[in-house]
């Protein structure tokens, strides 16, 4: 985890996709706006990961949303960090909940959530969910918009 202030960003240079979660650098800049409660969303409608059991791809649409306190997630080390999930085998609750933690230690938002809205493997869809305490009083927190699943109908 880096902050740009320290001179290693990945900002305004080709960065090559990580190979893996943990290979990802994740990067932070200063809240241009820390006394002010607001929300900060990010969508991934086209997320992938492997299973790891069948080594078979797995899609889903992520919708994370946070109440930033000193800081904000770089969007370029974000777009890198969740491209190297593409061959990273693990369970959708694990991808889901993982990268919700592994924001919440970099940033120490006020408050964060994301939603995984994972395409059916199997027949079923999975839809995983993970916050980090109750919602604040005062925030507005918009439905994060994606649909429940409903086949071919």
């Amino acid at each position: 985890m880096t902050d740009i202030a320290d001179g290693t960003t990945q900002l305004g240079r080709p960065t090559a996709l990580p190979a893996s979660p943990d290979e990802a650098v994740l990067e932070k800049v200063p809240n241009p706006h820390p006394g002010t409660n607001y929300v900060a969303r990010f969508t991934a409608p086209e997320f992938t990961s492997l299973c790891p059991v069948t080594g078979q791809p797995d899609f889903a649409q992520l919708v994370i949303d946070y109440v930033p306190d000193g800081w904000l997630v770089e969007s370029k080390s974000l777009k890198l960090y969740l491209g190297s999930f593409r061959n990273h085998g693990a369970f959708h609750e694990d991808c889901t909940v993982a990268i919700g933690l592994r924001l919440h230690a970099l940033l120490s938002p006020r408050w964060l959530r994301i939603g995984g809205y994972w395409y059916p493997r199997g027949g079923i869809p999975i839809d995983v969910f993970w916050q980090s305490g109750a919602p604040l009083e005062g925030v507005w927190l918009p439905d994060q918009g994606v649909a429940p699943y409903r086949g071919r109908g």
